[in-house]
């Protein structure tokens, strides 16, 4: 194999690999034997059709595309690390010649990690995050607590009222038709909680236990379901139940229930410590988002299309992961939602620019402060990650190959850039 490597415009190379013809023709020999099952030649059983007898009838290039694959896979990986290149892109391969006899060539363009101009990283000055506790903070989170430990209490004697929690069946129509979808049979609703279309449940407000009524609303014009979008709609609604949230009160009582604590004084101090320490933790995270930011856009480089091609497929995986973990596949979403994988990408796209230019800076810093890890440290965060899998520490390393090692250190590294700029900064 022999390689070329040109230097493109705006960070991107092109290697140009050169395959001997034998390693070509050896493969197209691979792709026979694995696809000369699916020809049909009078005269042969199946899969027992020479290769020649195939390549005379169908043509000689009717193995070309799967040995052009295995060439390309058996090879790009030793080019790219012989090129000395920081690929950060899937290669955008072309086929220059391929012939069986000749030379089998191909093009590999990709990205290469742009180089970052630092502009000032030390001493960046921006204003400090707030960690201050508020007693209308502590009285929120007091109100949390009473609501969750409130109480559905049945009333038969007055109408249904804004904050109710009702029991109701339904029939929707539109045209004069039941749609479907549009009923259901002792169904919880929350008035105000608007869960329902246009002012389906202000319409409630006023009715009693037993009393039957219609209600008409218009659907949304971007409605999810196509049939229905911007359509009026009438719907009988029967009412079987109203209930209404019941809070405990406010003193010595309700903090012993729910705490550890016999005053609300002192129920009241351990929600502020609690408080304080959270939002302690939420403004040292601000703080460094801040400072990063800042650094980030002091600097200065050139980013590849590809590489933001690149993140932008890696995000689009982890949101289909995150979707899958809550029951609901990415296609699923898409036709739900109307949205589109385009979509998608174009709404991420700014950040996934941020993301590609924070580490790339603060790989840049690293480089620039020299900041090293050690293999104690290395150790330390396996050790956390053993403990967070219950895992021996020596088991878990031993799982992990020399990229997973070194990938940690880099992450361990750009951690440490991250404090050192804070450390560096000027809050103020």
């Amino acid at each position: 194999m022999s390689l070329q490597v040109e230097k493109l415009e705006k960070n991107m190379a092109k290697l140009t690999v050169e395959v001997p013809a034998e390693k070509f023709v050896e493969a197209i020999g691979h792709a026979y034997k694995k696809n000369k099952s699916r020809f049909n030649v009078p005269g042969f059983r199946k899969g027992k059709v020479p290769q020649a007898m195939i390549e005379k009838m169908y043509g000689a290039e009717v193995f070309y595309e799967d040995a052009a694959n295995e060439v390309i896979g058996q090879t790009y990986g030793d080019a790219a690390k012989e090129s000395g290149l920081d690929i950060v892109s899937r290669p955008e391969v072309s086929l220059v010649q391929i012939e069986k006899g000749k030379n089998f060539i191909y093009t590999a363009e990709v990205a290469v990690k742009p180089e970052v101009t630092l502009g000032q990283y030390k001493g960046v000055e921006v204003e400090k995050a707030s960690a201050e506790v508020t007693d209308e903070d502590v009285e929120k989170e007091i109100k949390k607590v009473q609501e969750q430990n409130s109480r559905l209490v049945t009333v038969d004697d007055r109408a249904i009222q804004d904050g109710d929690q009702v029991v109701i069946d339904f029939d929707g129509y539109v045209d004069g038709k039941k749609f479907d979808g549009g009923q259901s049979e002792d169904y919880p609703l929350v008035i105000g909680s608007h869960t329902f279309i246009d002012t389906f449940e202000d319409q409630l407000i006023g009715k009693n236990v037993g009393e039957e009524c219609e209600v008409n609303v218009s659907f949304p014009a971007e409605y999810h379901a196509a049939d229905l979008a911007g359509k009026p709609a009438v719907f009988k609604v029967k009412i079987k139940e109203i209930k209404f949230k019941e809070l405990p009160e406010l003193n010595d009582e309700f903090a012993g229930e729910v705490s550890e604590f016999e005053t609300m004084d002192e129920y009241k101090a351990d929600i502020r410590k609690k408080l304080t320490e959270t939002k302690e933790k939420q403004a040292a995270t601000e703080n460094e988002n801040r400072v990063v930011e800042a650094v980030v856009k002091n600097a200065s480089m050139e980013i590849p299309e590809p590489m933001i091609d690149s993140q932008l497929d890696n995000m689009v995986s982890e949101y289909a992961r995150n979707m899958q973990s809550h029951g609901v596949s990415l296609d699923q979403y898409m036709q739900y939602t109307g949205m589109t994988v385009e979509k998608l990408k174009e709404q991420m796209h700014p950040q996934a620019v941020k993301r590609i230019e924070t580490r790339l800076v603060l790989e840049a810093v690293v480089k620039a402060e020299n900041i090293q890890v050690s293999d104690e440290k290395v150790d330390e965060e396996i050790g956390k990650m053993a403990e967070a899998y219950k895992m021996e520490p020596e088991k878990l390393k031993g799982y992990m190959g020399e990229a997973e090692i070194a990938n940690m250190k880099e992450d361990l590294a750009v951690q440490e850039a991250v404090d050192f700029l804070v450390a560096e900064a000027k809050l103020s």
